[in-house]
């Protein structure tokens, strides 16, 4: 199994993430990886991220959002 991130802009296109990913084995191996770098990925461009297991989208997460928080 591969959990990977996509990054978006503002208007939904794809993006190059100001902190490269790598592949992780599990959900929760992912979802550390962006807690710790998520304020550096909007501070590079991207407003919202993507959580894929396997290809298959599990869900879509604003970046901005947790910045408002």
């Amino acid at each position: 199994m591969a959990w990977t991130w996509r990054f978006e802009k503002a208007d939904g296109s794809e993006t190059s993430p100001a902190v490269e990913p790598e592949e992780f084995t599990t959900q929760g191996d992912a979802e550390s990886w962006i807690g710790e770098v998520w304020k550096d990925l909007l501070d590079g461009g991207a407003e919202s991220v993507t959580l894929f297991e396997d290809g298959s989208e599990i869900y879509r997460m604003s970046l901005r959002a947790a910045a408002e928080a």
